[in-house]
């Protein structure tokens, strides 16, 4: 990403990749996601934005091919997955290895990578942020998503029901995954969700943010939890990128200091580091035991970021968009 654009502004270069330093391990890149953030980072408004030139990159699964001074040369030939947040669309990537996560037997690399940052992000939501329990029933706005299926699936392996919103043309999917659709381009959303749970839900993830935002609050019951992670619908402002942020933040502080039973809070996918390799190992044995699916449902080839991008950014993908950098990999949007 050489500046500020549209996705048609991305370059692809060429560049020596020297050997691994201490610590470090080189990575052949099998997979690698797209994302939100990249959308974000694009229009020079996401949260942690990167400064531009960069190459953008969130997450990937690979093949270990060499290691530097004080790595166990038994990494080698190991498939592993890795957190970048940028650098992830490249062929082959040096990285601190002990950042990197063993990725089971068996799964495919486009699947796993499904499951590094969309698949952690809905398991620490719904573990850790709201502690769902079986019997209550969740709200996930844009079911349909990257994350967004995977909250839905975890929920459900939780032992909760689940409404999704999403568009009317993703409702099968939305069926399909387990999940009550709700239309949120037609229909009444807070009324719809009333007449499905007459008492409200026990928590909302939301990653739309903008005004919205105090309707999820108030769709939750007593005890309910409101998880923001994010701010979707505010991509268009103008400003500071963190202006969108301020009246997240702002309103998650003043729900916080009222008494009425509700909590609310703001996730971001770092907040529990120490948790990470934990979490995301137990995501990969939930995908590798088939208890859970990743829904790579779009792979490109690297070469082709921009129409990835473009194509994320338009609305148009359902499940997760994914790169995959393989020499003479042909796009496979099934």
């Amino acid at each position: 990403m050489p500046r500020e654009g549209g996705p048609g502004v991305l370059e692809a270069h060429r560049r020596d990749l020297p050997g691994p330093g201490p610590g470090e391990a080189v990575v052949r890149v099998e997979a690698t996601g797209v994302s939100f953030a990249e959308v974000q980072m694009l229009k020079g408004r996401y949260f942690m934005q990167p400064k531009f030139p960069f190459v953008p990159g969130y997450d990937l699964v690979g093949e270990v091919e060499s290691v530097g001074e004080g790595v166990d040369g038994g990494l080698v030939g190991r498939r592993v997955a890795a957190l970048t947040q940028t650098g992830s669309w490249a062929e082959r990537v040096a990285l601190p290895a002990k950042d990197l996560a063993p990725v089971p037997d068996g799964l495919d690399p486009a699947e796993a990578v499904a499951a590094v940052t969309n698949g952690v992000t809905a398991w620490q939501m719904i573990h850790r942020a709201a502690r769902v329990r079986p019997g209550q029933t969740v709200l996930v706005h844009g079911a349909s998503g990257g994350v967004g299926t995977l909250l839905v699936q975890l929920a459900r392996l939780a032992g909760a029901e689940v409404i999704g919103t999403a568009s009317a043309s993703k409702h099968e999917h939305v069926r399909a995954l387990g999940a009550v659709p709700v239309d949120y381009r037609n229909d009444d959303v807070p009324a719809r969700v009333r007449e499905i749970s007459p008492e409200g839900v026990d928590a909302v993830f939301d990653h739309v943010g903008g005004p919205g935002l105090v309707d999820s609050y108030r769709m939750l019951r007593k005890g309910g939890t409101l998880v923001s992670y994010g701010s979707a619908s505010t991509l268009g402002d103008a400003g500071h990128r963190l202006k969108p942020y301020l009246p997240i933040v702002g309103r998650v502080l003043l729900w916080g200091a009222v008494p009425n039973g509700k909590r609310a809070t703001f996730y971001y996918v770092q907040r529990w580091p120490k948790f990470f390799q934990e979490d995301l190992s137990t995501v990969l044995s939930l995908l590798a035991k088939g208890e859970i699916e990743a829904h790579a449902t779009t792979r490109m080839p690297l070469e082709r970021a921009s129409e990835a991008l473009e194509l994320l950014a338009s609305g148009g993908a359902s499940g997760k968009v994914v790169l995959v950098p393989e020499p003479g990999t042909r796009p496979d949007a099934r």
